[in-house]
């Protein structure tokens, strides 16, 4: 039996403790600086689902999420983008880069019947452009002809904002945008302005979340001028405290969790991750780890971040 296959056998919600809030009551809480009931979580894995139907996705995300009770439902994406028959290069702008994507984010909000907050995973123009060809082909490109790999950003970037705006109305709360290269040197011509085409587009969504990826990245530049409720990053990878960013950057911070070392951890540590965590970020802030735990992390090791209350 696969591991997806486990997880939808065994999908009936634990029921650890009482509550008195919904995962979107808990979650709206938040977004307002108000006192939820306790601390909401979230995490995440890839479920490897790019070979399964929408539907099929759709229940494996559902089936998690009721498993694990998780408060934000994160929705991983990983079909890949159209490719060009031409050059990697020689892209047209699509209307729906993601159609199964859409499907299953269809299927998930009748699932989930308004109970809790799901946002759509988008990998930013920057990574999808080295998924269609390579991270040496996109620098050769860079350096080479820098105008094709500008014109090719920004179709991907158009091509992925019409997907967001396809997610929000097929009722996710907002996307959860993934930028890689935020340390790089040429981050401000090469990828911030094709960020904002897809968040732009769904702009006025409640819930969108910048996740700033990797062990080396410029949070700073992302503290305000964004339209974003949340930034999640690897506290643990980076070595940034959340007190740092909390003392810039007034929206819900995401994270606390060290993905990398999860497996390893005690549950008195996870518990002292966790606390430590919710004192330095305040009100605001969504307990999860930086980026997503290992997808052979055992449900057992999972549960002990329900059982932190």
């Amino acid at each position: 039996m696969t591991r997806r296959e486990l997880l939808l056998a065994t999908a009936a919600p634990l029921v650890l403790r009482a509550a008195s809030m919904t995962p979107r009551q808990r979650i709206d809480a938040v977004l307002k600086g108000q006192t939820p009931d306790r601390t909401p979580y979230t995490f995440w894995y890839h479920f490897l689902d790019e070979s399964k139907s929408g539907r099929e996705h759709a229940a494996t995300t559902l089936a998690f999420h009721r498993k694990f009770n998780t408060d934000l439902v994160k929705v991983m994406s990983d079909y890949p983008y159209p490719k060009s028959r031409a050059e990697w290069f020689q892209l047209r702008s699509e209307s729906n880069p993601f159609p199964e994507q859409i499907r299953a984010l269809a299927s998930i909000r009748e699932g989930l019947g308004g109970s809790a907050h799901f946002v759509e995973t988008l990998f930013n123009p920057s990574n999808v452009a080295e998924k269609l060809s390579s991270k040496e082909a996109v620098a050769r490109l860079k350096a080479e002809k820098p105008r094709q790999l500008l014109d090719a950003l920004e179709v991907i970037a158009k091509s992925e904002a019409n997907h967001a705006r396809r997610a929000v109305a097929a009722g996710a709360s907002g996307i959860f945008l993934s930028i890689a290269n935020s340390a790089d040197a040429d981050y401000a011509k090469f990828a911030e302005p094709f960020d904002r085409i897809i968040l732009d587009a769904v702009r006025s969504a409640p819930l969108n979340v910048l996740h700033i990826h990797g062990d080396k990245v410029d949070l700073a530049r992302f503290y305000s001028g964004w339209p974003v409720a949340a930034i999640n990053y690897s506290m643990h990878g980076t070595k940034i405290p959340l007190a740092t960013v909390r003392s810039g950057y007034a929206g819900v911070i995401v994270g606390g969790l060290d993905e990398a070392a999860f497996r390893k951890l005690s549950d008195a540590q996870v518990k002292q991750q966790a606390e430590a965590a919710r004192h330095a970020a305040g009100t605001k802030f969504i307990l999860a780890g930086g980026c997503s735990v290992p997808n052979d992390t055992a449900d057992s090791e999972l549960t002990r971040i329900q059982k932190l209350g």
